[in-house]
């Protein structure tokens, strides 16, 4: 893959220097006005919070989660891009999952890191049997709808002005991906 590689996040965590990226990424984009579910940049903590979260529900299937580092030209990895799904805790609706989060680096932008994260996470949702892998995206982020319908996710609704940031109102954007199509019938 170049000068980078995505890999998923198992049961052993992730490295101190993972983590560290990971909150440095979230924390930028965000401060940026990236649509990551937050207002406020996330503090270190949290992010430690999500990630340990995360590597808790990996064994059972109920989460994936998928780190893109970058290598430098020292050869040391800088993390590139983050994401995650986690199943849906309701009882009926346990067969899903909603893709939470997906963010790669500005200046990593454009490079294929997204749709690699993407596809890595698709694939985990398929072993771990997903039925249904949702997504929201907050309206005007072209590159995001775009590349979800680019791997087979459509469009099944809209919040018009739901994501609130200050004074500003987004519309929110609902997409799946049928995951149970992609097995074939026998598989089902």
């Amino acid at each position: 893959m170049g000068d980078w590689e995505v890999r998923l996040i198992g049961s052993g965590g992730t490295t101190e220097r993972e983590a560290a990226g990971i909150a440095a990424l979230l924390r930028g984009l965000v401060a940026d006005g990236a649509a990551l579910g937050w207002v406020a940049p996330p503090s270190a903590e949290e992010v430690g919070a999500l990630i340990a979260d995360l590597v808790a529900g990996v064994p059972a299937g109920d989460t994936a989660s998928a780190v893109a580092v970058a290598f430098t030209a020292g050869g040391d990895e800088e993390v590139a891009g983050f994401g995650y799904w986690r199943r849906y805790r309701r009882p009926t609706h346990r067969p899903h999952a909603d893709l939470e989060e997906l963010a790669v680096a500005p200046g990593r932008q454009g490079l294929g890191l997204g749709r690699a994260l993407l596809s890595t996470l698709i694939a985990a949702a398929l072993r771990q049997g997903v039925e249904v892998l949702t997504l929201d995206v907050r309206g005007g982020n072209t590159r995001a709808e775009a590349l979800a319908q680019k791997l087979g996710f459509h469009q099944y609704g809209r919040l018009e002005n739901f994501v609130a940031v200050g004074d500003a109102r987004h519309d929110k954007l609902f997409y799946a991906l049928d995951l149970r199509e992609l097995r074939g019938p026998a598989a089902s």
